[in-house]
């Protein structure tokens, strides 16, 4: 019994770096996605934010890019990121109504 916890605690003291990676692996990501779609759009929109998906579907890194497109109108757009490829493509502008 007691090689069987020692090996487990061995298995969770190993484990534990690996999350730690992997979170900041994933922050790193978005990071990148934030600033590929921000970079996609400058010629579109002013004062834009992101809000990044924080790990995107299997292929693509996904944001939704929201800002002004003049001085009283806000639009946003679809940014999808090739994980593979690093590409940015983007979407439209879309009229996405705020939360009430």
């Amino acid at each position: 019994m007691l090689k069987k916890l020692t090996l487990l605690a061995l298995v969770f003291a190993v484990a534990t770096p690996a999350f730690a990676s992997s979170d900041d692996a994933w922050s790193e990501f978005a990071t990148k996605v934030q600033d590929a779609c921000l970079a996609a759009t400058t010629e579109i929109l002013t004062d834009a934010r992101a809000v990044v998906d924080p790990f995107g579907s299997e292929s693509y890194g996904l944001a939704v890019i929201t800002g002004k497109v003049d001085a009283t109108t806000t639009k946003s757009i679809v940014c999808v990121f090739n994980k593979q490829t690093e590409a940015v493509e983007i979407g439209g502008e879309l009229d996405i109504p705020a939360a009430e």
